[in-house]
């Protein structure tokens, strides 16, 4: 061995030594799952597909999009809870999954223990739509042929107590029609099902709605003003209800450390400012509707508190 390469081994294993047992490379030192509790072509996913696309050049690393659709969420939440809090394993699911659904069936996980927010992306509001060749041109069409033959339509849903069946079952019930509810594993499959002619109607939001092209006609736009030109609002036709606005929020297992959590928080901040991420967002219908983790957990207790009240409301 000539002494130089005895002086670069040398310097190599004291920089070794130096580095120590404890040294570290930067979170994250691997791709992140980002576990969805539903299925394929919904809202939930085309949102994820966009902001996937764009978060590793802020984030450092990839975000990899996991489904696990079932038991109206149930699923992919259980899998998420019990995933360890290191980082590597997030939850993009909404506030129906994290704070109404324990008033109304035993969950094995508890969302509010178990899971902290890292931010929410955006939210929207559900529109209700038929299919292009409905014979029903208004909304006023289909409510007047549904209290007339009450039970014969049926009304498709991304799951029980999920962000379509509850603003549904508020709609239904204020104007006074009953319809057969089927449900499926997400709003992409409960879209599928729909064009499909499994189902007579559904509620959908704006990305799930604009990629379906012709296929749809859309009754009723969500919202305080209309996503739809031409098209009135809930508001407009005389529904007073709340026709769901559905908040998108990321959360990771509690017990995540702080650090790692502020480098996930810190990157999706930076990301709202990225160009190409609003083109896409716009493209699909959406928003930049987004709320840093720490104001968003301030709602959760008061989200609990009213859909614990809507829930015994629903059930008069």
């Amino acid at each position: 061995m000539t002494f130089r390469r005895f002086l670069l081994a040398v310097l190599s294993a004291a920089l070794f030594l130096c580095m120590g047992p404890g040294a570290r490379a930067e979170f994250p030192e691997k791709p992140i799952t980002l576990v969805l509790p539903l299925g394929a072509g919904g809202s939930h996913d085309r949102n994820a597909r966009v902001f996937t696309s764009i978060i590793p050049t802020y984030l450092g690393n990839a975000m990899i999009v996991k489904l696990m659709p079932g038991a109206s969420g149930q699923t992919g939440t259980a899998a998420a809870a019990k995933a360890k809090p290191d980082g590597y394993t997030l939850l993009f699911t909404h506030n129906y999954f994290d704070q109404l659904q324990q008033h109304v069936k035993k969950l094995p996980y508890d969302t509010t223990k178990d899971f902290v927010t890292v931010a929410q992306l955006n939210s929207n509001d559900a529109s209700l739509i038929v299919r292009s060749d409905s014979p029903f041109k208004s909304m006023k069409d289909l409510v007047s042929y549904a209290k007339a033959n009450p039970g014969k339509l049926k009304f498709a849903h991304s799951g029980v107590w999920g962000a379509l069946h509850v603003p549904a079952a508020q709609l239904f019930k204020e104007a006074g029609i009953k319809v057969t509810m089927v449900p499926y594993k997400g709003g992409g499959p409960a879209m599928r099902g729909f064009l499909a002619g499994e189902a007579d109607f559904t509620l959908a939001f704006p990305s799930t709605i604009l990629g379906q092209g012709d296929k749809v006609r859309v009754l009723a736009s969500g919202g305080d003003k209309t996503k739809f030109e031409g098209v009135p609002t809930f508001g407009e036709l005389g529904y007073t209800a709340d026709i769901g606005s559905m908040r998108r929020i990321i959360m990771a297992p509690r017990g995540i450390p702080e650090d790692r959590l502020k480098t996930i928080r810190d990157s999706l901040v930076k990301m709202q400012d990225d160009k190409t991420y609003k083109k896409l967002i716009e493209a699909i219908g959406e928003n930049l509707n987004f709320i840093k983790g720490p104001d968003y957990e301030k709602l959760r207790a008061e989200q609990s508190a009213a859909y614990k009240e809507l829930v015994s409301s629903l059930a008069k």
